[in-house]
């Protein structure tokens, strides 16, 4: 498709493409940049693993709440949505299975990266949201149908997000043990709309797991 984010840089970290074993696509939250989640990405790298993060246009993958209609944030959201899997394919074509890409991103970035595997449901060596849930008015975990085998999910957010309601949380969470995820959901009190260091060590182990694929 052809949208807002599409021709823009995607910002590449860690070990070469041409020589990694695994990748993990990294997709940055509203008003942040690809650079920014990819010095993220630096620490939860593992040797063997590229990094691979998509630019939004304007910073900002889609303009509204992730809680507002489908409607009202396009075109980012479908366009933000065929970023990641540009990203994805990149890894792919360079010869990484997609058993050995992990999919992860902070607010935006976490809604866009559980969207897209939700809707694409496959085996990927991984999902990390973080701070986010799946996009919509409303979810129903039930309207979604496919199997992602066993994908390992890690989804860490607070108990007072602003941003991300609880219930937004947990309605996540449900759709992809339904989907056939192996999820790990960790709530942590009072901790607002930003990242820990048990989540960088969740998301490092999962990393971690992907070179054993």
């Amino acid at each position: 498709m052809s949208g807002p984010h599409q021709g823009q840089d995607l910002v590449t970290a860690g070990t070469p493409l041409s020589d990694a074993r695994a990748a993990v696509v990294l997709v940055h939250g509203r008003g942040a940049t690809a650079q920014s989640i990819v010095q993220m990405g630096t620490d939860v790298h593992a040797d063997g693993v590229a990094l691979l993060a998509p630019q939004a246009a304007r910073n900002t993958w889609y303009p509204n709440s992730f809680l507002a209609p489908v409607e009202d944030n396009e075109p980012g959201r479908s366009s933000g949505l065929q970023a990641v899997d540009d990203a994805v394919e990149t890894a792919i074509d360079a010869g990484i299975p997609r058993e050995a890409v992990l999919v992860g991103g902070f607010s935006q970035g976490a809604c866009l990266a559980s969207e897209y595997v939700a809707r694409n449901p496959r085996r990927y060596g991984g999902l990390a949201a973080l701070s986010g849930g799946l996009i919509g008015e409303t979810v129903d975990p039930e309207s979604y149908e496919g199997d992602i085998e066993g994908t390992p999910v890690f989804i860490g957010c607070s108990d007072v997000d602003p941003h991300i309601p609880i219930e937004r949380v947990h309605a996540t969470t449900e759709t992809f043990e339904r989907l056939g995820g192996d999820v790990d959901e960790r709530i942590y009190g009072g901790m607002g709309h930003g990242v820990n260091q048990d989540e960088l060590d969740a998301v490092a182990d999962l990393v971690a797991g992907l070179l054993e694929t």
